[in-house]
């Protein structure tokens, strides 16, 4: 059994097996014989190397328990999957390198991490009140502080008369579907060695029903039977803990339509202004 899921296991096994308990601390059973050797069994069964006593080594009682686990984890594998706020997108199955083959071309951040472990981790630190608004209704961010990640580096920087010339541009669609429209970048095997570690991650989010929408309209398959209510499509490693502008380009490419990898949102021309006067003068590091 996982570590994630033993906190969730414990209280059904014991619900399941009948036995009714109190508080527990600093392993001290406040509660009568019987439920403290039953508390016992199950905290050894789901971790092994804490402390148990000799009741422990019962072989009828260990079967009493592998028969409850075994009927037990299916359910509360259910129950922990329901839960999650928060689950990455196969759109953003780019940045983790588990997904070679989408992640060795992508020129942003990826992540060492599994996408399982991303997601507990992003889910054990979600509080609904820290959602930001973003270019849509449909369009939300979350903030995390970065400890969790020091391959995700500092990818904006200023453009300067000393790194113009590094400058690359070229046209490029992030998958199939997509019409290909122009980029620039910093490369960044030519700027990007001393590269600071970022304080923080984006987490940008698109509501259920507005992944399903986009995935219908362009014949893709998303993850089958996620009822997730926030799906991560993109992550971006800054230093500061507010949204950076939206690239021009993406702006234009959302208001391209669902069809074309768009969004179907017509551009606002005041918030293309801002995110001109910002990007005129910096690019992205990849």
């Amino acid at each position: 059994v996982s570590t994630a899921n033993r906190e969730l296991l414990i209280p059904h096994l014991l619900s399941a097996s009948g036995v009714q308990l109190g508080i527990v601390e600093r392993r001290t059973f406040r509660t009568p014989v019987a439920a403290s050797r039953m508390k016992g069994l199950l905290l050894f069964a789901l971790n092994p190397s804490s402390p148990t006593t000799p009741i422990l080594r019962s072989s009828a009682v260990h079967s009493l328990v592998n028969r409850k686990i075994a009927s037990s984890c299916a359910s509360a594998a259910i129950m922990s999957a329901t839960t999650k706020s928060l689950v990455v997108d196969p759109f953003c199955f780019r940045q983790f390198s588990e997904h070679e083959e989408a992640s060795k071309s992508y020129k942003g951040t990826v992540f060492s991490l599994s996408v399982a472990d991303f997601e507990d981790i992003v889910n054990a630190r979600y509080d609904e009140a820290n959602l930001k608004d973003g270019y849509a209704p449909f369009c939300k961010h979350i903030f995390i502080e970065n400890d969790i990640a020091p391959e995700a580096k500092v990818n904006v920087l200023p453009i300067t008369k000393d790194n113009e010339h590094n400058l690359r541009t070229k046209y490029e669609a992030r998958n199939d579907k997509e019409l290909p429209v122009l980029t620039r970048w910093f490369p960044a095997e030519l700027v990007g060695a001393d590269l600071p570690s970022a304080k923080y991650l984006d987490l940008i989010l698109y509501s259920r029903e507005q992944i399903n929408k986009e995935n219908a309209s362009m014949g893709k398959a998303g993850r089958e039977g996620e009822t997730a209510p926030w799906g991560i499509v993109s992550i971006k490693a800054q230093d500061v803990d507010h949204e950076l502008p939206m690239t021009p380009i993406t702006a234009m490419r959302n208001a391209l339509g669902k069809e074309h990898g768009g969004s179907g949102i017509a551009i606002d021309r005041d918030t293309y202004m801002e995110a001109y006067n910002y990007w005129k003068d910096h690019a992205t590091v990849s």
